[in-house]
C-alpha cells in the first residue's frame, strides 16, 4: 500500500495543530482510503504548549511522528530539513495555521495519481493583510521577470511533492535551500491548483517584516543577478550624467566667469544622491556575500532534541 506523508511544520501552533492533525486524517480516512498515511511535524522549539500537544497525539495514534529542534531554527532551514525526513511514496506540505485548506490534500493526491510530480496551491486571492498579499504579489513579480527561470507567482510551498522530488532536495547541498525555486527550475511536471488563501484561524503569524525580508532574499541572491547587475548599470549612467554635467558647469564657469557664483546645492544634493546609491548597492552586495558565506560554512538544517515514533513503521 502507497503512503502519503502529511507534513506539518510548527512553532507556537499549540492553538491549531490538534485541528489540523484531525482535518488531514479525516481527509486521509474517508477521502483517499486506499493510501496508508503518515503524519510528521516538526516542531521549532515552541514555547506555548505546542509540544505537550505534539508529545500526546503522538501518543493516541502511532502513525503521526515528531521530530523537536533544540532550537527555532528559523520558518527556511526547519520546514527544509523536515521535508526531508518523510518517508512516503507522496508528501503533503502543509502550514499549521489553516490558512491554506487541508481539504486540498485529496485534489493534491488526485493530481499526483495523474503523473504530477509536484502539486502545488496557487492563490488566486487571498482573505488576510491586503497590503501584505500586494507587496507579495509585487516580489513575485519582480523576481520572477529577473531570474533565469520561469519562478512561479502567489504560490508558497503549500502544495504535494514525490518521493523522486524529495530525493533531489535530499541530494542538494544547499544550506539556504529555496524550494519553490528547485521547483521550478527542476520540477519535471508541476500542476498548480487555484485556492482562496484565510485568515489564519488562531494565534498570531509568526512571519513578520524580517522573517519575509530574509526569505525573499533568499530567492534573490539565488535565482537572480539582477542587484549586482543593477549596480554596474546604474553606476555606469550616474558616471555619465556627472560627466556631462561637469562639463556643462565649466563651460557656464569660463563663460560667466564674473557671474557665475556656482551652484552649492546641485552639488549637495548630488553627494547625498551618490551616497544613498552607494550604500544601498553595498547592501544589497552584502546580501549575496551573507548568502555565499552561508554556503560556504555549510551548518547542518538543525540539531534535533528528540523524535517521537520513528520506531514504527507503516510498510
Amino acid at each position: 500500500m502507497e503512503i502519503i506523508s502529511i507534513f506539518i511544520p510548527t512553532f507556537n501552533e499549540a492553538e491549531n495543530i490538534r485541528d489540523l492533525v484531525a482535518a488531514g486524517i479525516n481527509v486521509m480516512t474517508n477521502k483517499l482510503p486506499k493510501y496508508d498515511y503518515e503524519i510528521l511535524i516538526i516542531d521549532n522549539a515552541s514555547t506555548d504548549g505546542t509540544q505537550e500537544i505534539i508529545r500526546k497525539l503522538c501518543v493516541d495514534n502511532k502513525k503521526i511522528k515528531a521530530i523537536f529542534n533544540a532550537r527555532n531554527y528559523g520558518p527556511i532551514n526547519s520546514p527544509f530539513y523536515g521535508l526531508l525526513q518523510c518517508s512516503g511514496d507522496a508528501t503533503v506540505f502543509i502550514p499549521a495555521d489553516f490558512q491554506d485548506p487541508p481539504e486540498l490534500i485529496e485534489t493534491f493526491v488526485h493530481e499526483w495519481e495523474k503523473g504530477a510530480e509536484v502539486v502545488l496551491g496557487q492563490k488566486k486571492a487571498s482573505k488576510t493583510n491586503p497590503l501584505m498579499h500586494f507587496l507579495r504579489g509585487v516580489y513575485y513579480k519582480v523576481i520572477k521577470r529577473m531570474s533565469e527561470i520561469d519562478l512561479l507567482e502567489h504560490c508558497t510551498d503549500f502544495g504535494l511533492y514525490d518521493r523522486n522530488f524529495i530525493n533531489l532536495l535530499r541530494e542538494m547541498s544547499d544550506s539556504q535551500p529555496y524550494i519553490r525555486g528547485t521547483v521550478a527550475k527542476f520540477a519535471k511536471k508541476i500542476k498548480l491548483i487555484n485556492y482562496v488563501q484565510q485568515k489564519r484561524r488562531k494565534g498570531k503569524s509568526k512571519f513578520n517584516f524580517y522573517r519575509l525580508y530574509d526569505y525573499a532574499m533568499v530567492g534573490f541572491t539565488s535565482y537572480t543577478k539582477v542587484g549586482l547587475r543593477l549596480a554596474v548599470f546604474v553606476g555606469l549612467i550616474i558616471a555619465i550624467l556627472s560627466f556631462f554635467i561637469g562639463i556643462i558647469y565649466l563651460v557656464l564657469k569660463l563663460t560667466n566667469w564674473d557671474a557665475w557664483t556656482g551652484a552649492i546645492i546641485p552639488t549637495l544634493i548630488g553627494v547625498f544622491f551618490l551616497g544613498g546609491a552607494q550604500l544601498f548597492f553595498i547592501g544589497f552586495l552584502g546580501e549575496y556575500i551573507l548568502a555565499i558565506n552561508n554556503r560556504i560554512i555549510n551548518h547542518p538544517f538543525v540539531r534535533e532534541l528528540e523524535r517521537l515514533n520513528f520506531e514504527n513503521k507503516n510498510n
